[in-house]
């Protein structure tokens, strides 16, 4: 038997099911600001992605890989999400914005 599409598949499952937290707990902490970490990362699994040799680890790397490319999207929209009241906002990072002279504003 092959089990190495159960095995991507179950590793792809998990790795969106992480992802999803991470932005969330990303944007709050650090806000819309943080996509370049996830595209360095992004690009980071894809490199790591073309240099594994054994199939399984190479797939997952390139999963992981897009799944940080996709999050930069992610976490522009849950910065929109966050201003439409359904998350929450980081207190902190407001008041540093409105010391700025920055509020959100609809």
């Amino acid at each position: 038997m092959n089990f190495v599409g159960i095995i991507a598949g179950l590793a792809t499952f998990l790795i969106i099911g992480i992802f999803h937290p991470i932005v969330i707990k990303a944007e709050y902490w650090f806000g819309k600001s943080c996509w370049w970490a996830f595209l360095l990362a992004g690009i980071a699994f894809s490199a790591l992605s073309l240099f594994l040799y054994d199939f399984i680890w190479s797939t997952i790397a390139g999963v992981t890989a897009f799944s940080c490319f996709w999050s930069i999207k992610e976490v522009i929209d849950q910065e929109k999400r966050v201003e439409k009241g359904w998350f929450p906002a980081n207190p902190r990072r407001k008041k540093k914005n409105e010391k700025r002279g920055m509020t959100n504003t609809l």
